[in-house]
């Protein structure tokens, strides 16, 4: 029986749920904080640069569930292929619509905004069709993507260089992320023969590449306080609003954590994100 795709409500939801918007609403915030340090005003082509990358991340989650149904039967069988909520058609279709899109708004900014947005779109479905199953190389496309959206924000306003603060720490936070995920999808990614550093190294040693890509974005968080960049009330929210999720999120990871449970310290870790947000909000401000 194929997908009930007859509802219109019931469609909405599965693209909705395809689109994941919350995951492409952080890309759009760090676009909309490179954007504000910056320092520029622009925000019209700031706004502009924020919707296009929940535009490409629309379209990458969508190449990436069409292109990973199989995996997803096992490690995250309530998304929408796996489910039977939508087609993978309609999933294909949906990408293709969003990178058009996307490639038609990044135009109306400048030109290095269209060809950044590109190379995103370009680099996560190469992400998902080759490069997930690879030991870190798709970890790395990953926070280089992510990166690059505070970078976009700085390409958007027309003052780059104060963003490559930002795309510096996101880019180490976002690769300790990545690999923690494969950890928590280590059964479904052995069983369907997909390389990742835990199923290629095992997870012991996946989880010391884990800690220590964690103790390296603690310290590069501080670089731009001790450096002068940042106001201390930078160092002051970080301290005390993202330190301790880290350091509760590095205890639990642990040989006994089961794939769910390390599934939910993922998602905790990008709620984190939201608090060093406001740090650099408040620090950058002085």
């Amino acid at each position: 029986m194929g997908p009930k795709e007859e509802d219109p409500m019931r469609r909405f939801l599965a693209v909705y749920k395809l689109a994941r918007p919350f995951n492409a609403l952080s890309g759009a915030l760090a676009v909309l904080l490179g954007g504000y340090v910056a320092g520029t005003g622009e925000w019209l082509n700031i706004g502009l640069a924020a919707f296009v990358t929940l535009l490409v991340t629309a379209a990458g989650n969508a190449w990436n569930d069409y292109l990973d149904v199989e995996i997803d039967r096992i490690n995250q069988p309530q998304r929408v292929l796996p489910a039977g909520m939508l087609s993978p058609r309609s999933a294909v279709l949906f990408a293709v619509g969003m990178s058009l899109l996307a490639l038609v708004v990044a135009a109306f900014i400048n030109l290095v905004a269209f060809l950044v947005a590109s190379v995103a779109l370009v680099a996560l479905y190469l992400y998902s069709w080759r490069l997930k199953s690879t030991v870190l190389m798709g970890n790395a496309t990953v926070a280089a993507v992510s990166a690059l959206s505070a970078v976009f924000g700085g390409v958007a306003a027309g003052n780059v260089w104060p963003t490559f603060w930002l795309a510096m720490i996101i880019a180490t936070a976002i690769m300790g992320r990545e690999v923690l995920k494969t950890l928590a999808d280590y059964e479904g990614d052995l069983r369907q023969r997909c390389r990742t550093i835990a199923t290629a190294w095992g997870r012991r040693p996946a989880r010391i590449v884990f800690y220590l890509l964690a103790a390296a974005t603690v310290w590069v968080m501080l670089l731009p306080y001790l450096l002068d960049v940042y106001t201390p009330v930078y160092a002051y929210i970080v301290a005390v609003g993202v330190y301790p999720v880290v350091i509760y999120i590095l205890i639990r990871v642990s040989r006994y954590s089961t794939g769910r449970q390390l599934e939910r310290l993922s998602q905790l870790m990008k709620l984190d994100f939201l608090i060093w947000f406001l740090a650099v909000l408040f620090g950058a401000a002085g």
